[in-house]
């Protein structure tokens, strides 16, 4: 094989193979997340909770709670030296009874507030 001809396979199999494998990648990762997603259940399995700007704080929303579904208001302290609240509502219970997650703002507490992502476990 001469150099032009290496070349021009090299080319042409770069030029097919890569964006090929960067589809097949991402089919990979978009089926791996939707099985992920319906493995979740925040009635079986309860909830993960995420918060912005984190600095001790933490939320633990129950699988009682989600099931009741009646509008509640959580401390976020956790180690923290100060406190937020958050009010999970009664249509936020709804959207994680249907495996979907949820986001809600603190209470502006110490001069500042945190965005929580509630999602199930």
């Amino acid at each position: 094989m001469d150099r032009l001809t290496f070349v021009k396979y090299f080319v042409g199999t770069a030029l097919i193979g890569i964006p090929l494998f960067g589809t097949v990648a991402c089919a990979s990762s978009e089926d791996d997340d939707d099985m992920n997603n319906a493995s979740k259940n925040c009635l079986a399995n309860g909830t993960n909770s995420s918060i912005a700007s984190n600095h001790g704080h933490s939320l633990q929303v129950s699988k009682s709670d989600i099931n009741a579904g009646v509008e509640k208001q959580y401390s976020i302290k956790g180690s923290s030296s100060h406190t937020h609240t958050v009010t999970v509502s009664a249509s936020n219970f709804t959207t994680l009874k249907s495996n979907q997650q949820i986001k809600v703002n603190s209470t502006s507490d110490d001069s500042h507030s945190h965005s929580v992502t509630i999602s199930c476990a």
